[in-house]
């Protein structure tokens, strides 16, 4: 997540694009965190805990970054926001550069994807001085398209850090209308491809809750894939998926589909 004055910035068939085209950030003053709440990020984050979060805050930020900017700095920017995986309120925290561009009005260039135990948390990290050191220092500068997305996950990964090398596609949908029987709808839909299309190890999806900068996208779900490979099969059963595109198409008026690998090298947000 990337902040001014402490705000928060800042999936493809499966992702329902229906005109894929291809191309190879209210302030809040930091929240202290209680034994108990630091323990519920401590201990959703190992693999041997049998007590899981009772919900997950999704938070994606795209980035455009400027085309003459130095490789160095874009790489100080990306090592920047994922040592930010070190904050109390961080259960994880991954920022790549782009993998590929399905569908998108911006030609976006990185990603970063954090998860949060709750909106507290996620407000906290907004304000947090090392987060608001890595925006003014290496992301403002080099950046002239920013836009976020948050949401509460539809239920909780059973795996809340997902490996490197795992593939994920990111899809945000804007409606024809502020409809909120078509916004269940879609949400019914994106829901159950998990279910139509095995090769999809977790997705989530939800309805976006800060809308200031979403650019009227309502509408986010974030899908985690093996690898690349495992993204492309899934991608290569068609027929299924333009049944479960049919059936939302008509409330759909814009989209942005991007997927990204997620990096080694990360630490996690114990």
């Amino acid at each position: 997540m990337i902040c001014v004055r402490a705000r928060p910035l800042f999936s493809s068939p499966l992702s329902l694009a229906f005109s894929p085209t291809k191309h190879s950030p209210p302030t809040h003053l930091r929240l202290p965190l209680s034994s108990s709440r630091r323990s519920l990020s401590a201990a959703s984050m190992s693999s041997s805990s049998s007590t899981p979060p009772p919900e997950i805050i999704e938070h994606i930020v795209l980035f455009k970054v400027k085309p003459e900017t130095d490789s160095s700095k874009i790489a100080s920017m990306m090592n920047g926001l994922n040592a930010l995986a070190s904050l109390t309120q961080v259960i994880h925290i991954s920022a790549a550069p782009l993998h590929r561009v399905r569908s998108s009005p911006t030609a976006f260039t990185h990603v970063l994807h954090s998860r949060y135990v709750s909106k507290e948390d996620l407000s906290a990290y907004a304000a947090h001085p090392d987060h608001v050191r890595v925006v003014k220092d290496s992301v403002l500068p080099i950046c002239e398209e920013v836009m976020a997305v948050d949401w509460v996950a539809d239920r909780v990964p059973g795996t809340l850090a997902p490996p490197p090398g795992s593939a994920a596609k990111l899809t945000f949908l804007k409606l024809k209308e502020d409809d909120g029987g078509a916004k269940s709808e879609i949400v019914g839909v994106i829901k159950g491809l998990s279910e139509k299309l095995p090769g999809i190890g977790q997705i989530t999806v939800g309805e976006n809750f800060s809308p200031a900068r979403a650019r009227g996208f309502s509408i986010a779900s974030i899908a985690f894939f093996k690898d690349v490979g495992e993204l492309e099969a899934v991608d290569g059963q068609t027929e299924l998926v333009d049944v479960e595109k049919e059936k939302v198409r008509e409330f759909v008026d814009s989209t942005i589909v991007v997927e990204f690998v997620v990096p080694s090298g990360l630490v996690s947000g114990l």
